[in-house]
Parts: structure tokens; C-alpha cells; sequence
């Protein structure tokens, strides 16, 4: 394969797609593999659905003039991505030098990134991850959307395994990065709290051989020793010696914080439920101030970000008021949102809790761990759904779906009361809502 070829042929056709259903006119067609699926095999769809091109590994697909073939698509995704990254950084560079910043973390990675897309973007032609498109495939379609006029990219890596961060940075090569925190989250496929320390520290092993920038949240002890030797480390947090200072005045239920040391604009209100979205914004501000971004830019941006898709979600229904966190969910997750809730100054509080996944051995006891932490607090009811709490022996509401909880939600004909819906993506915890207000 010739990825100067490949390069031209991208160049023609620079908006890229690898699924059949939401092609457009002349869209450049990456014939993926999966588990189910064998992309080659829509290549004859996609461009009578007017891909410009396709890009194939079985020769068997080959359409004269408008397909290429490579040995492996995936292979040929991330080169081409990796190619184009460096028509930003090479020296000569084709494209003018663009900050590259990678976000990764067990928690927060994309409410994080999100924000830091706010800021930046309040001042420079910011391309960031949408969505979550954060893995194997989802980097290298984030890179190929970055167009010439870039002047910051913010690129979120997720990562359940050893490696997988190393690989992502081989081809978005970031000059500055951010772990937010390093929890309890991918047990199974990291081994453990250290395996994931090491997984997410891949990070901070490639800005430091390759004279990058941190941000680095310095309350958390851990970061301070994965981060050593990195050539340039800025440190954000609540107290120490870190350059930029802030503590969260109120979250009940929108978190406001108040900067301490670093800014003039000493207080920022939020859109975001919860004090553990506090570094979150502290980074993004932290990014923001490094860049030199006009302060008051960066507080309006911050301001003014509405999270969506599940995540720190706070929705009135009816007279009932719920927190939607329900994209994700690990112990150390699940933990925050569980204490951030029993501090909210409600009487009548309810949880609806999805079963948390990936957490290999630990899982049950994870599981019964959080049991406990429930059981320390005054809660109007308590519903766990799905996943390892159908194993373990407790007195709360179990059901073994969000469906089956949702019908049980639409029959209590609650008002004037708090919810709590969080779980793993996937137990869809989400659908409790649906089911328990639709119609």
C-alpha cells in the first residue's frame, strides 16, 4: 500500500465513513471488519449510495476506479490518520504547528474534553472527539476531521487494556496530554488499579520521552509520581503549590466553584450536577489559561456548556427532579455520584442503580461494596438493576432490566422527589425514564 496514494485519494475525498447508513455524496468508504460484519462486502452499496471511494483488503470487492486496496482497512485507517497528523508537526510542516491535547482518565474524559473544546474554542479553530469515537477506530476518524485551518485539537482516548493508549498516541502524536484521575474503572481487562495506573500513565510516558506538557491534577498523589520526568507540568487542584487553585462553593444542585489562586474571575457557576465534576473544570480552565484564552471567555464558556447524553444531567419531570448520569458507570463513578446525591438538600430522594461491568474478579465485591455505601445513608427508596447485584443478598427493589425498573418507576406516581439514574452503558439505564414517563 502507498499511503502517499492513499493520502491523494483522501485528500479528494477528506469526509470519511465507515458505516453504510450514515454515508454522504462522495464520503471516503473504509471497508471495516468486526465481529458480525465484513465491510467489503457493502462496498458496492456504499458507492451507489455515492461514496467518492472505498477502501477495501479483498480484492474479490474491487470496483474499477473506485476502490483501493489495502492489506488490512483498519491498518490503513490509522496510517492514513497518522499521516495527516503529521502534516501539522512536520518540519517542514504542510499545515501550519497545532497543539495537539490527549484526554484520557477513568472518569470524566469526556465531560473534561468537552470543556476544554469550550474554552478553546471561544478564541481558536478548535477540532475535537465527537461524542465518545475514542477507540481503535474512533482516534483515527477524529484526526482525519481536522482540516487545515486547525489551531488546537482536543483528542479523547478510552482504553480498557495494557497498550491501547501507546498505540493511540503512535498516530495522534500529542505535544500535551491530561490522565484525569485513574480509578476503578476497565478492572478486567487492565488487572487491577495498578494495571489501570500503567494503561492511562502510557500517556504521560509519551509526552515525557517526547518533551511534552502535562496537566496534572496535583491532589491526586498518584499523578504526581506518574508524572515524573515530564519536561513541562502544570498543575491544577484544590490547595499545594498548584498554579491554578479552586474549591467548589455549592453543588446543590449545579456545581459553583470559586478560584483561589490563578484567575481574576473568582467565581464560576456551572451547568453540571455534582462536586466530582469540580477538576474537570479546573482543568479545562487550567487549558484555557495556559493557551491564553481571555478570562472572561473562559468562565462564559464554562457558564454557558450544557452537558447532554446522559452525563451529570440534571432533568425536571413533573414536579420530580433527575439526575441523569447514566453513560457510564465504575465503583470509583458510582461512589461520587451516590455521596454527591445523599448531600443534596431533598427529602425524598430515590437511587435507580444499573449493575457496573468490566471489573473481572472484583466485580461481586465491587458490587457489595457499593451495597454498603448505600446503606449509610437515608434514601426514600433504592432500586439496583441487572449485572453482579442480582447475585448478592440485599433489602432493596431488584429487577433484572431498566425496562423492568422503569414500569416500576411509572406505577409509584412520585412527586416532589430526587432521582439518582446511573449504571454501565450497557444497561441503558436511561430507558428507566423513558418507560416510567412515555405517554
Amino acid at each position: 500500500m502507498s499511503i502517499e496514494n492513499l493520502y491523494s485519494i483522501y485528500q479528494q475525498y477528506p469526509s470519511v465513513q465507515t458505516d453504510t447508513r450514515k454515508l454522504k455524496k462522495n464520503d471516503l468508504f473504509f471497508a471495516l471488519k468486526g465481529g458480525n460484519f465484513n465491510g467489503n462486502t457493502f462496498v458496492k452499496q456504499a458507492i451507489e449510495a455515492g461514496a467518492g471511494y472505498a477502501v477495501i483488503d479483498e480484492k474479490e470487492y474491487e470496483i474499477p476506479g473506485k476502490t483501493f486496496l489495502v492489506d488490512d482497512v483498519l491498518t490503513a485507517l490509522q496510517q492514513l490518520a497518522k499521516y495527516h497528523r503529521e502534516k501539522f508537526g512536520a518540519s517542514p510542516a504542510e499545515f501550519k504547528q497545532v497543539p495537539f491535547i490527549a484526554v484520557t482518565g477513568s472518569n470524566g474524559k469526556t465531560t473534561t474534553k468537552e470543556l476544554i473544546h469550550a474554552v478553546l474554542s471561544t478564541t481558536y479553530k478548535t477540532y475535537t472527539t465527537e461524542g465518545n469515537l475514542n477507540n481503535h477506530i474512533g482516534v483515527p476518524l477524529t484526526l482525519l476531521k481536522i482540516k487545515a485551518d486547525a489551531e488546537m485539537a482536543v483528542i479523547e482516548m478510552g482504553a480498557n487494556h495494557q497498550k491501547e493508549i501507546a498505540g493511540y498516541c503512535e498516530y495522534a502524536q500529542p505535544t500535551h496530554g491530561l490522565i484525569t484521575n485513574a480509578g476503578k474503572a476497565h478492572l478486567e481487562g487492565f488487572g487491577g488499579i495498578e494495571g489501570v495506573r500503567k494503561g492511562k500513565g502510557e500517556l504521560y510516558d509519551y509526552l515525557r520521552e517526547h518533551q511534552g506538557t502535562a496537566f496534572v491534577m496535583w491532589d491526586y498523589d498518584y499523578l504526581h509520581e506518574m508524572s515524573k520526568g515530564i519536561s513541562g507540568i502544570i498543575k491544577y487542584g484544590t490547595g499545594g503549590d498548584a498554579h491554578l487553585i479552586g474549591k467548589a462553593l455549592q453543588s446543590d444542585p449545579f456545581l459553583e466553584i470559586e478560584i483561589i489562586q490563578g484567575l481574576d474571575e473568582k467565581k464560576i457557576s456551572t451547568h453540571l450536577v455534582g462536586e466530582y465534576n469540580l477538576p474537570n473544570v479546573l482543568a479545562a480552565i487550567t487549558i484555557g489559561k495556559f493557551f491564553n484564552v481571555p478570562e472572561k471567555q473562559i468562565r462564559s464558556a464554562i457558564e454557558n456548556y450544557m452537558p447532554s447524553n446522559s452525563r451529570s444531567q440534571l432533568i425536571n419531570k413533573d414536579s420530580n427532579q433527575v439526575v441523569l448520569d447514566a453513560y457510564n458507570a465504575n465503583p470509583s463513578s458510582m461512589k461520587l455520584a451516590i455521596e454527591n446525591f445523599a448531600k443534596l438538600k431533598a427529602d425524598n430522594k430515590v437511587l435507580l442503580l444499573g449493575g457496573m461491568m468490566e471489573l473481572g474478579e472484583e466485580s461481586l465485591k465491587e458490587h457489595e461494596a457499593i451495597i454498603e455505601l448505600i446503606k449509610q445513608y437515608k434514601w426514600k427508596n433504592v432500586v439496583l438493576v441487572g449485572g453482579d447485584f442480582l447475585k448478592i443478598k440485599h433489602p432493596f427493589e431488584q429487577f433484572e432490566n431498566s425496562v423492568q425498573a422503569g414500569e416500576w418507576l411509572r406505577k409509584q406516581g412520585f412527586q416532589n422527589t430526587h432521582l439518582l439514574v446511573k449504571g454501565s452503558r450497557s444497561m441503558q439505564m436511561e430507558k428507566v425514564l423513558e418507560r416510567s414517563y412515555s405517554g
